[in-house]
């Protein structure tokens, strides 16, 4: 159970704007938001970095983007994450196939090799310590350019950021993810947490 209730959106309406980046990506306006919008200007600045991490312009794939996201939250540990990210990632044109078989992201041939190096740095970089090293960037390197790594890494701190807001706020999970991470994630030991009630 949420340690604090989400507020109705239409508490802030001066928000909707900024509310309305999140439908786009997920269908809906999470939980998270609706609780940080008690502090409009952290959603405003919050969606500014969104912005610019899932810019549609970017050079790596925006779907791809939300299955880092979504390896990130693994390393952290934050189940509603993991599950907000498969649902965005499916939306933005990860075939469900594929989402399905996350779990075996290392032997599917769903899977190339430079997305399995740059999903081993998101786990990497999303675990406490971090456990990036340089035998790491140099397959990386191999496998994306500087550029590429820069978004790559911008997609996971932006999930460091929601990890620990919503693993501290025990946020409440929204029905379309945890009926995936029912689907997906359970055969790999998600339950949702303490994000469901």
């Amino acid at each position: 159970m949420a340690h604090l209730e989400p507020l109705p959106a239409e508490t802030t309406p001066e928000l909707a704007e900024h509310f309305e980046i999140f439908v786009n990506i997920l269908g809906f306006v999470p939980n998270s938001l609706l609780t940080m919008q008690r502090r409009p200007e952290i959603v405003k600045g919050f969606g500014v970095l969104t912005k610019a991490v899932m810019a549609e312009d970017g050079a790596v794939d925006l779907g791809f983007k939300r299955l880092l996201a979504h390896f990130a939250s693994r390393a952290a540990g934050c189940q509603y994450c993991e599950a907000h990210s498969l649902i965005a990632a499916e939306i933005h044109g990860i075939a469900h196939e594929k989402v399905a078989a996350v779990w075996e992201y290392q032997t599917s041939p769903l899977y190339t090799d430079a997305e399995r190096v740059a999903l081993d740095y998101a786990l990497a970089a999303g675990s406490v310590p971090n456990a990036v090293d340089e035998p790491l960037m140099a397959r990386m390197k191999q496998h994306w350019s500087e550029d590429e790594i820069v978004e790559i890494l911008g997609a996971i701190c932006l999930y460091g950021f929601l990890n620990r807001w919503n693993d501290s706020m025990a946020t409440d999970l929204e029905a379309a993810p945890k009926a995936l991470g029912d689907e997906v994630l359970q055969k790999g030991g998600w339950t949702g947490g303490k994000h469901v009630k």
